[in-house]
């Protein structure tokens, strides 16, 4: 069976669909605050909530909670809140303070799996939670619907404060002698990030969810100039990305996650080359 016969074989098995449905809206949702991260600076916060994500997880792994979403939301969006606090302290930078969370929530997670493990199969059920390798593939119909619910709520907050976003993004200085309040704004930014981390974990595993935010918005960025240009894009490429990505892992039984952030990567050389030969947009 070729490749193609192989994906529309596959497409008759519901997991598969779900698959497709829930890669489509991770993709939308964490490529819509991608390009605020990256303006911002604050690249590696997906890094680091997506170990306090693999922490959490752990914990309710050990405590056998079956809706382990119920505890790893609120304790990540809890994180993103103390990581923007933290970093906007003078003696703790942002990146530091990244490090610190990241580096000791991944250490806490493994020690924990590995003091009361919850199956014989430690390494696999780490190497799946890191890279999401089988996980995005064993979705039921319930956690479909709540990544449905969780990224309208991602989407719609997004489009609703669009305006805000973008001001907070470029002058925070001018935004708040304007009367905006820049500090609700980077919480609710934070909050967005969190939700989409813990949905993204699925798809590509805690260690690739970076890629999955930044390369979408990098790749943008080398092809347009404005906000909203970059924006859409971003969200295109990005779900693109992860169609493609998904095929070709069933066509060719490659890890989902990594095929996917391959794919990204690939994306990201085709538009640097198309913005290096001054064929960029407005």
């Amino acid at each position: 069976m070729d490749g193609f016969g192989k994906i529309i074989f596959y497409l008759q098995y519901p997991f598969v669909r779900y698959a497709l449905i829930v890669g489509v809206l991770i993709a939308l949702c964490s490529s819509l605050l991608g390009v605020t991260l990256v303006l911002k600076r604050f690249s590696f916060i997906g890094d680091g909530l997506s170990h306090v994500a693999f922490g959490a997880m752990a914990v309710a792994s050990v405590l056998k909670i079956t809706n382990q979403t119920a505890l790893v939301l609120p304790v990540t969006v809890l994180c993103a809140v103390l990581l923007l606090r933290t970093g906007q302290n003078a003696r703790v930078k942002g990146d530091a303070a990244i490090a610190m969370i990241s580096v000791g929530a991944l250490a806490f997670g493994y020690l924990l799996m590995n003091i009361w493990p919850v199956s014989s199969n430690i390494s696999g059920d780490v190497c799946s939670t890191l890279f999401g390798s089988t996980s995005i593939l064993t979705l039921s119909a319930r956690d479909v619907r709540i990544c449905v619910i969780l990224s309208v709520i991602v989407i719609a907050l997004f489009l609703f404060f669009y305006h805000r976003i973008f001001d907070v993004t470029f002058d925070e200085n001018f935004a708040r002698s304007a009367g905006t309040h820049v500090d609700r704004y980077h919480l609710l930014i934070a909050v967005i990030i969190a939700v989409i981390i813990v949905l993204a974990m699925n798809l590509v595993g805690s260690l690739l969810i970076s890629a999955l935010v930044i390369f979408p918005a990098l790749s943008a960025m080398r092809i347009f100039k404005s906000f909203r240009s970059v924006t859409v894009c971003s969200a295109v490429l990005s779900v693109l990305s992860a169609l493609a990505g998904l095929f070709l892992s069933i066509a060719a039984a490659t890890p989902v996650g990594s095929t996917i952030v391959a794919v990204d990567v690939l994306v990201f050389f085709v538009c640097f080359l198309i913005g290096r030969f001054g064929l960029r947009a407005g």
